[in-house]
């Protein structure tokens, strides 16, 4: 039996539209940010940037601070977005 690819949740969902929303404000292609991302060491073609950016492809940990580092961002600006999760609101209280 083939392993069966692991969902994509809210917060990745929400990273994938910051890094989308982040890029074209920069004015740059997902083929010009896949170089610049490639430039720092994480390889990466523009159909992976297109899969993340719409939630085809999981974004790992590497991938979201070398995206971040192109983007000339904090890599927690990409995760910042609110969670849509039921009492989210509440996650970060101890």
């Amino acid at each position: 039996m083939p392993p069966r690819p692991l969902a994509i949740g809210p917060a990745a969902h929400a990273a994938a539209h910051a890094i989308e929303r982040a890029r074209t404000a920069r004015g740059y292609s997902q083929r010009q940010l896949a170089v610049r991302v490639t430039a720092l060491g994480r390889p990466m073609t523009f159909t992976a940037l297109s899969r993340i950016e719409r939630t085809v492809r999981r974004c790992d940990i590497d991938d979201l601070v070398a995206i971040a580092t192109a983007l000339g961002i904090a890599p927690q600006t990409l995760l910042a977005s609110p969670l849509t999760l039921p009492g989210a609101a509440g996650l970060g209280e101890m």
